[in-house]
């Protein structure tokens, strides 16, 4: 058990790092709405989103599972399998995160922490099946087929709704406001924006709350009983106040909306992608502990239990959270990674990163080519990072398997 003690050691550390090179990456996710539209001095949206982290990551420990049973099967591997799995994922991850990072790329931290968990399992799977000599279609009894599946159809599913449901919004709202906007953010501004900060508490305190780690189940009940009670009166409230500020004072209510928005997904962020960067190590202190209690041989333990539910202690989400805000604040590379972005959303004129592409040109057929060309090379990108992450998560799994401490060490 030292050994795997040593990989225990490594699997935090890394987590670590993991947290640095993730925020540095995802940080575009939250931040160019806000930035790209300089709705306030950078402090202050970095201060809404540093609040949104924090309070985020109370509501992620349900998606903590998925490192540990929404891949692959844990009661198909023993101890030092699942150890190796879980190594090779983190190093994979840091690595190929980091490339993007380097390049100014942003990428789905998702698509690379399924893919490396996909990646690895299947490796260690079919070195086990060709040792005892099992047919390679025992593959499926290892891996969480159906899980896998319903993860990776919901990332890609996930692109065509955001485009999709970000155009039709993107209409009404400029069919609505662009022209005579002084006199219709008058009349429907208000009602507009009730809407929306409805919509966002709505995925706040309603989605979010089901997977809190503080709420308790009283108050997670009652939440769910009284949604519809919830929604019309925070319609009734957003409405009357925004209307009050557009008729008494000069605030610009658009910016209230765009700051409300950047807390939500900084929030929605951590709650979900937590899980990328510390699901891995969590999953890794819970099977060295199952070993330290094991009855007989830990080296023989199988991981039935890793497939039961569990409760991620408050103060460890916390810690990863001011990991990420400090990342937040002062990493270089998320600064590069949001100007990426932001870029290719910009109305304004200015230099153009990504070349002319043939296909972006058939597609526009010759208006803002060179940013249909970026779009497409970020979209591209998550191609390949499932698969970098998939084989080389497998690659350096069987590395591991084979080398061991050898392979550790280096």
């Amino acid at each position: 058990m030292e050994l795997f003690l040593g990989v225990l050691v490594i699997l935090i550390v890394f987590a670590g790092t993991d947290l640095v090179v993730g925020v540095s990456n995802d940080a575009v996710n939250f931040l160019n709405s806000a930035i790209g539209s300089k709705t306030a001095p950078r402090w202050i949206i970095l201060t809404i989103a540093s609040a949104g982290i924090l309070f985020g990551t109370t509501f992620s420990s349900g998606m903590m599972e998925v490192a540990r049973k929404g891949i692959f099967n844990p009661e198909a591997f023993m101890l030092p399998e699942i150890m190796i799995i879980f190594l090779a994922v983190m190093l994979t991850d840091i690595l190929l995160l980091d490339l993007f990072n380097t390049f100014a790329l942003p990428t789905s931290t998702t698509v690379s922490i399924v893919f490396e968990l996909l990646g690895a399992a299947v490796a260690i799977a079919v070195i086990k099946i060709l040792h005892s000599g099992q047919p390679i279609v025992d593959l499926y009894q290892h891996i969480n087929s159906e899980k896998a599946l319903l993860i990776i159809s919901g990332i890609l599913l996930s692109i065509v709704i955001s485009f999709t449901i970000g155009a039709v919004v993107q209409f009404l709202t400029r069919l609505i406001f662009t022209f005579d906007y002084e006199k219709r953010i008058k009349r429907y501004g208000a009602i507009w924006g009730a809407l929306a900060l409805t919509a966002i508490t709505f995925f706040i305190l309603i989605k979010g709350a089901k997977h809190s780690s503080f709420m308790s189940a009283e108050i997670k009940d009652w939440v769910a009983i009284n949604t519809w009670n919830i929604l019309m009166y925070s319609v009734i409230v957003w409405g009357i106040l925004l209307q009050v500020l557009i008729s008494f004072t000069r605030v610009n209510i658009l910016k209230i909306i765009i700051l409300v928005g950047t807390f939500a997904l900084a929030l929605a962020f951590a709650a979900n992608d937590l899980v990328n960067f510390i699901g891995v190590p969590l999953a890794g202190l819970t099977s060295y502990s199952l070993g330290l209690n094991a009855d007989g041989d830990p080296l023989k333990l199988v991981m039935t239990e890793l497939a039961k539910p569990v409760q991620t202690n408050t103060l460890l989400l916390l810690l990863a959270g001011l990991i990420m805000v400090v990342t937040l604040w002062f990493s270089k590379k998320a600064k590069s990674v949001t100007k990426t972005e932001v870029n290719l959303s910009r109305q304004g004129e200015g230099v153009e990163r990504f070349e002319s592409s043939l296909l972006a040109r058939k597609l526009v057929r010759g208006s803002a080519v060179y940013r249909i060309t970026g779009v497409l090379t970020v979209v591209g990108g998550w191609f390949f990072t499932a698969f970098s992450a998939f084989t080389g998560t497998a690659l350096v799994a069987t590395l591991l398997y084979y080398g061991e401490i050898y392979a550790i060490i280096l």
